[in-house]
């Protein structure tokens, strides 16, 4: 950190707390829908699992018979009218990479635009009995039941800066009124044994927080389909491409599996041309779901998506159900 960027830093934590006073005071509103709304977010910038945490979390309302709506902003899409309900076969180019994947994997009523207000009104127009707010944690236009704060447990809150100086979108005290803390702890394969742990590196202990795994499933070929365990690819190099939030977080997961990874990251939510992913040496391309939506098109026989899933101990996901059933009922 550049001690000269400690001016902008407090600049930067003064327009955020003179924002959230605001709509603490009604000078600027925030709407209350007739459904209730979870807010899914990080208060660091870059990756950290929210999105395959709000997967998670939709399959599991999904489980209780709750009809669910995911709303998203919908980055790096084109789209000239919004707010867009996303179909799973969707042009990514219209309503971003995220929300194209977060129709496929959930089936929810994903809506995705930058009025988040709008978004969540159209899925409960369409059906939704609660509204998943995917990185919305800052969108405090969009009243919310329940707040959720996902931080990956490697990096946790870096120096404990705001921007510019750190990672931090709103200062650490923030994390006291969320209603929960998950710490993401990211593995290779499926964890076996885990020990319990509520303290993110680089930061203090964090109360009420939880322990989620996320882990890699398996490969699945862009082109065919063909679906491969992981350890099909052992023994000769590989390929990985991510443009995420966090891409060295992929690749350590790959490397974990015991693969012999050739990494190649891209920023967060760029493009993809034929060019990125045609290496001329034959080797397999995993990459993450993410960019695999933007290569549906461009993809042959090399290139696999690698799936992840998120899994949660008995005792946190007891802490998950118990909170979620005083927003949706037991």
């Amino acid at each position: 950190m550049s001690w000269l960027m400690l001016p902008a830093a407090g600049l930067f934590g003064l327009v955020v707390a003179l924002r959230r006073e605001a709509y603490r005071c009604g000078l600027l509103r925030s709407h209350r829908l007739a459904r209730p709304v979870i807010v899914i977010g990080n208060l660091t910038v870059g990756g950290t699992g929210k999105t395959p945490f709000t997967i998670w979390l939709a399959q599991a309302l999904q489980s209780r018979g709750v009809r669910v709506g995911i709303v998203l902003r919908g980055y790096g899409g084109r789209s000239a009218h919004w707010p867009r309900e996303v179909a799973d076969d969707g042009a990514w180019e219209e309503v971003g990479d995220e929300a194209v994947l977060l129709a496929r994997r959930t089936g929810a009523i994903v809506v995705a635009g930058p009025d988040r207000v709008a978004a969540a009104q159209h899925a409960i127009e369409r059906g939704a009995h609660i509204v998943l707010s995917d990185d919305g944690l800052q969108h405090y236009r969009l009243a919310r039941d329940l707040e959720i704060v996902v931080i990956d447990a490697r990096r946790g809150l870096g120096n404990g800066y705001l921007l510019p100086a750190g990672p931090l979108r709103e200062p650490q005290r923030r994390l006291s009124r969320a209603d929960l803390i998950v710490l993401m702890h990211r593995a290779g394969e499926r964890p076996q044994s885990r020990a319990e742990g509520t303290r993110p590196a680089g930061g203090p202990q964090i109360s009420p927080a939880i322990r989620a795994d996320a882990y890699l499933v398996d490969a699945v070929c862009i082109a065919t389909g063909e679906r491969r365990a992981l350890t099909a690819f052992r023994g000769a190099p590989v390929h990985a491409l991510a443009g995420i939030g966090h891409p060295q977080a992929f690749f350590r997961a790959l490397a974990a599996c015991r693969l012999d990874v050739l990494p190649h990251a891209l920023p967060d939510h760029a493009p993809i041309e034929r060019a990125d992913i045609d290496f001329t040496d034959g080797y397999p391309v995993l990459m993450t779901e993410k960019d695999a939506v933007k290569c549906t098109s461009i993809a042959d026989r090399r290139h696999w998506a690698v799936r992840m899933d998120i899994d949660l101990e008995e005792q946190s996901a007891r802490i998950v159900s118990t909170i979620l059933d005083q927003v949706v009922g037991p």
